[in-house]
């Protein structure tokens, strides 16, 4: 198959050309500079011979969102649209990367690919914009909500945690807030996996197995790389005020199996290869 990914620069999408290119899949990415996909006519103009296409691309600053609503919607409602739309124009299957923020964080257990969305930031409102974008444009098209990533190629709170360790001697981390860390390399073979078993359209959610807390995560992160995890001190999410509302409980249940072990599992492969 011919594979195109947009956004495929990012975090994930660079794990995600790399699994594909050891598949030896032809795979094409692009950034905002090839296929700028807030135009029609741009995706229109990229988007020939493929047999798939991952919309990575997107307006991920939450806390910018907040200030800058409208060009966040143009990128992850807008551009999905225009994903979709092509996509369809062309037969090109298509996978979308969507978010736990669609979801208001009050649950008590697993959000199911199918509870209704209720966003309570900017950034969660233009990612569920999206989602009905795309569902009323292409409903062949998989929207793949996800969570918590980290992973080698990109910023993220991992690298953020490991950078803060040896600037800070204490640190302070929420929590109150309860999510799945998942590495986008278990990520990228999810999507390949939906794609070559040919799974319909329709909501999946990719998220590594078992949950924790963002001050779990750190202090893991600290453990793995031989640091004192008593350096890692708890706080509430009031004591850390953010410009953009986080979800409180994150937890996705999830659709088939990302990766094969749980988190702190797969974290401990990630930070292996790094060292």
């Amino acid at each position: 198959m011919r594979w195109l990914v947009t956004g495929g620069r990012g975090m994930f999408g660079t794990d995600l050309v790399l699994l594909l290119q050891e598949r030896g899949e032809d795979v094409v990415a692009v950034g905002s500079a090839e296929c700028d996909v807030r135009s029609v006519d741009a995706v229109r103009a990229t988007m020939q011979g493929f047999d798939v296409v991952v919309n990575a691309a997107a307006w991920t600053a939450v806390d910018d969102a907040e200030t800058h609503e409208p060009e966040a919607f143009s990128i992850n409602a807008v551009g999905a649209r225009n994903v979709a739309l092509v996509a369809a124009e062309t037969g090109t299957r298509m996978v979308h990367l969507s978010t736990d923020y669609v979801f208001d964080g009050t649950a008590t257990e697993p959000y199911q690919p199918d509870h209704p969305q209720n966003p309570q930031s900017a950034y969660g409102r233009t990612k569920a914009a999206g989602e009905w974008a795309i569902r009323a444009t292409n409903p062949d098209a998989l929207i793949v909500r996800t969570a918590w990533l980290y992973g080698e190629h990109g910023p993220n709170f991992v690298k953020t945690m490991l950078r803060l360790a040896g600037e800070r001697e204490t640190l302070k981390v929420v929590d109150d807030q309860i999510g799945q860390p998942t590495w986008t390399k278990d990520l990228a073979a999810y999507v390949v996996d939906l794609i070559e078993t040919g799974q319909p359209g329709g909501y999946y959610h990719g998220t590594s197995s078992g949950t924790t807390s963002w001050c779990g995560f750190a202090k893991e992160i600290f453990r793995l790389a031989g640091l004192d995890a008593e350096r890692v001190n708890p706080c509430t999410t009031n004591d850390f005020p953010r410009p953009a509302p986080r979800p409180a409980y994150s937890v996705l249940g999830r659709t088939g199996s990302v990766g094969t072990s749980e988190w702190a599992a797969s974290l401990r492969e990630m930070m292996e290869i790094k060292s």
